[in-house]
């Protein structure tokens, strides 16, 4: 049991860190005149292609799939598609870091959630991690700056969490994907969660070429790191230690984002992102610590 607490928790910082990355490659592609829709075309395009084929003729993974176990599949990973999309769409009426923070409300639906329809308890400490880590989140992003909130933007945004937490819930309680490989699991996560880019992208005849061999590397970085690693090691800890830790261990996701950052964007070190980031760890290690 011990063991299982221990390679869930790690697995949950590896998930936060990699998904981080995201603004590393995706930034790129963007400046280089790709649109939201195709990046995220791209990410799970390459993810599909590269983990499919380290599977099939690496792992020699069987790719069967029983038909409850299919279409429950393909509901948790159209949750997942759909809020990064919802959440890309909330950029356009409300500024990113605004958006961002209200995503990450997802740990406090994951918690009302899990302790509604499957009974699990929420200690004092839990509630106080939420608390910590939601004011700590509150700080980087640094409120809406007095402008004017779009209720268009704040909505989206509030579905992006609500569908994440839906994902993360229904990981960890799906009767139906109970019994499905691991591996196999993470597969049609991602090949499911295309469809919904390729029917956005209108079938993909909106999608833009790649343009330019750093964009092509970033296109390939981008599925690996923050698409297959985060995946992989986020459906692990959501087994392990359950889906509302690994929400809240998920609050490491910015201040990797904020790193990454710092180191290639030129981006700004100021004491509200560092009482950001002291109040996000000291919530992450409530959830680490033992009692």
């Amino acid at each position: 049991m011990k063991k299982a607490q221990t390679l869930g928790t790690i697995n949950g910082i590896i998930a936060a860190i990699s998904y981080g990355t995201n603004p590393l490659f995706a930034l790129p592609m963007m400046n280089a005149g790709l649109g939201v829709n195709t990046v995220l075309f791209y990410r799970y395009f390459f993810a599909v292609i590269i983990y499919g084929i380290f599977l099939k003729y690496f792992k020699k993974i069987s790719f069967s799939l029983k038909k409850e176990e299919f279409f429950a599949v393909l509901i948790l990973a159209l949750l997942f598609s759909f809020s990064s999309l919802t959440l890309y769409g909330a950029f356009k009426y409300i500024d990113s870091g605004l958006a961002c923070t209200i995503l990450f409300i997802y740990p406090t639906f994951v918690a009302i959630l899990s302790a509604i329809f499957y009974k699990e308890k929420l200690s004092k400490k839990m509630v106080l991690a939420i608390l910590i880590i939601s004011f700590g989140i509150f700080l980087l992003y640094g409120g809406n700056d007095g402008k004017p909130l779009n209720i268009k933007g704040v909505g989206l945004s509030l579905i992006s969490a609500m569908l994440y937490a839906i994902y993360m819930v229904g990981v960890k309680n799906f009767k139906p994907i109970k019994h499905i490989k691991k591996d196999t699991f993470n597969f049609y996560i991602m090949l499911f969660g295309l469809l919904v880019y390729v029917v956005n992208s209108k079938f993909c005849t909106q999608i833009e070429p790649i343009n330019s061999p750093i964009v092509f590397i970033c296109a390939i970085l981008i599925a690996i790191l923050p698409t297959i690693i985060s995946i992989e090691t986020i459906n692990i800890a959501i087994k392990l230690i359950g889906s509302t830790k690994t929400a809240l261990l998920g609050a490491l996701e910015p201040i990797s984002a904020i790193v990454f950052s710092l180191l290639f964007f030129n981006g700004s070190l100021t004491f509200k992102i560092f009482a950001g980031v002291f109040f996000i760890l000291s919530g992450v290690s409530l959830v680490i610590m033992k009692k």
